[in-house]
């Protein structure tokens, strides 16, 4: 594939702005140089320093065609030291006209917020533990679109807002798991311009009481009037049969903490009916959310959420091997951690036939492919 100008050429100026964590004399590689590489080689299926290292020998011909590589392949303690030194939100902060220009041109319309533990990050001799990071994600146009990791011996109830306060939610609606169903987090929420849906659990005792006093009412008026919408989904395959029912319910004039939560304007209770290998089982969830829309939209937004998990943390794990990734020093992790969210937004945007896994060894392979998927953080 001829090209005037080098696909990649085309994700150099998100590095433009960084600064470079290193003293002026130890600056044998640039800067862009290095960061471009890495974020080629983590496409094209490389998971560790060495592996990076070793793509950009096997492709350094390949790569002078865009880079200027004054010494060469960076070695891959270049490569560790420099992701350990880099300020994780400044790394981040690069691809931030880009999430801001494809959130506005694709008029996103669901978030789905949730933390994840990186197990491999973890050396107990060091007394270092995992690296826990609260990631967004966008499920219907399958795009990671920030991350904030959580505060050594915290969770993740702090860093949420954080997350949230980056992003420009214009009327979407933002879904969290249990561990987000914060009055705080749910005023961040309507303050940076969306509407939550927050699964309600235990966690929240008094709210959870009064949702299930809430059903008991709504069961009691066999849901009958306005207040009570139902949606039914039924799933049939790999020997298991689940049935889910959405009930929502506007009238919340019995719930006494209404007003405790800002916005609160519908609640949602799911019923699942599984049957499994012949045995059955009976689950109720409760949801709480901001947003007055038809129980069919709140039912997408729940079941939309589960995305985060099959879509983006259980393929990092599976495709890019996350959890077993032993980067430990200094910011290295969660440097790393953004740049495997890029690299799968990127392939994600791929519409050819295959697996995650199977793309990034074709990116290994096939300078063409990987040059496809680069052009893609351009067009989008």
């Amino acid at each position: 594939m001829l090209m005037t100008t080098p696909a990649p050429l085309s994700i150099a100026h998100h590095f433009a702005a960084l600064v470079d964590p290193r003293v002026q004399r130890a600056q044998q590689h640039k800067l862009s140089d290095i960061l471009v590489i890495a974020l080629c080689a983590t496409l094209a299926d490389c998971d560790s320093w060495y592996e990076i290292e070793d793509f950009g020998n096997d492709k350094i011909d390949w790569l002078r065609s865009f880079l200027e590589l004054p010494n060469g392949i960076p070695s891959h303690d270049t490569f560790n030291r420099v992701f350990a030194a880099l300020d994780p939100q400044a790394f981040q902060d690069c691809f931030t006209g880009w999430i801001n220009a494809v959130c506005a041109a694709l008029a996103v319309k669901g978030y789905q917020i949730d933390g994840k533990a990186q197990r491999g990050s973890a050396d107990r001799a060091k007394g270092l533990n995992c690296l826990q990071t609260v990631s967004v994600w966008a499920n219907e146009h399958s795009l990671s679109l920030g991350q904030v990791a959580v505060a050594e011996d915290s969770n993740e109830i702090p860093a949420i807002p954080q997350l949230l306060r980056l992003l420009e939610l214009e009327e979407a609606l933002v879904s969290i798991d249990a561990i987000g169903c914060q009055k705080e987090i749910a005023q961040t929420v309507l303050d940076q311009g969306g509407d939550y849906l927050l699964a309600v659990k235990d966690n929240q005792p008094t709210l959870y009481e009064d949702l299930r006093h809430l059903l008991e009412e709504a069961i009691a008026k066999e849901l009958v009037g306005s207040a009570y919408s139902v949606y039914a989904q039924e799933e049939k395959g790999h020997g298991r049969q689940e049935r889910r029912t959405y009930l929502l319910i506007t009238d919340l004039g019995k719930l006494s903490t209404r007003s405790e939560w800002p916005g609160l304007k519908s609640v949602v209770v799911v019923t699942r009916e599984r049957t499994l290998a012949g045995k059955e089982s009976v689950e109720q969830s409760y949801y709480i959310s901001s947003r007055q829309a038809p129980v069919e939209v709140l039912a997408q937004g729940i079941r939309e959420h589960w995305g985060i998990e099959n879509r983006l943390h259980w393929v990092l794990d599976v495709a890019f091997g996350e959890d077993q990734s032993r980067a430990r020093v200094g910011n290295a992790q969660e440097n790393l951690a953004w740049l495997r969210r890029v690299a799968l937004s990127l392939l994600r945007q791929d519409k050819s036939p295959g697996s995650i896994k199977r793309k990034r060894k074709r990116a290994a392979r096939n300078n063409d492919f990987l040059e496809q998927l680069l052009v893609s953080m351009s067009e989008m």
